[in-house]
């Protein structure tokens, strides 16, 4: 009697210890600290290369692989890409109808860890038309976490710029490249 006796209080000892230890086999939490946001968005035309950009800043935290704050949301501002050159800038903000949709808005939730860059579900919501990806990679530097989206004019519904009565025309497919910086 003795004996069970002991074994059972040794028994609940252990569970107890062990009980309170934090599980191995669960990934840990994460932070990153995001303080700026660079879009930009680069397509070809009948004379060239074009790179528009928006940059500005933001602060957030992002929780990977945590259920506190899985999730990062931020409107941009379409008025205030730049493309380098006037005309190409109006053009631009003319081909998005950015008076009539001032705003875009992305949407980065359930974050994972991939390995050394991140997994997650994107949102990219521009005119009136919602695009969503699951399992979007971000690559993951010392000083930022980027990804990029491949897509055409015609995704979202809009028309390719065609200026001088054909002369200049912008090609249909795009590439929005967007960085988020890190503390």
């Amino acid at each position: 009697m003795k004996t069970r006796f002991s074994i059972l209080i040794m028994g609940l000892a252990t569970f107890f210890l062990l009980g309170s230890a934090k599980p191995t086999f669960f990934p840990e939490d994460t932070a990153v600290v995001i303080n700026k946001i660079k879009i930009e968005i680069t397509g070809l035309s009948t004379v060239g290369k074009y790179n528009c950009s928006n940059t500005f800043p933001i602060k957030d935290t992002v929780y990977v692989n945590s259920v506190k704050k899985n999730a990062f949301n931020t409107d941009i501002k379409m008025s205030n890409f730049d493309c380098g050159n006037k005309i190409m800038t109006k053009d631009l903000q003319g081909t998005i109808k950015v008076k009539k949709f001032p705003n875009s808005t992305v949407s980065i939730s359930e974050i994972k860890r991939d390995g050394k860059n991140y997994k997650c579900r994107l949102n990219f919501y521009i005119t009136d038309k919602t695009l969503k990806y699951k399992d979007f990679v971000l690559y993951n530097t010392d000083d930022k976490i980027q990804g990029t989206l491949n897509l055409k004019f015609s995704d979202i519904e809009l028309e390719a710029p065609v200026k001088m009565a054909g002369l200049i025309k912008v090609k249909d497919d795009i590439v929005i490249n967007f960085s988020l910086y890190k503390n």
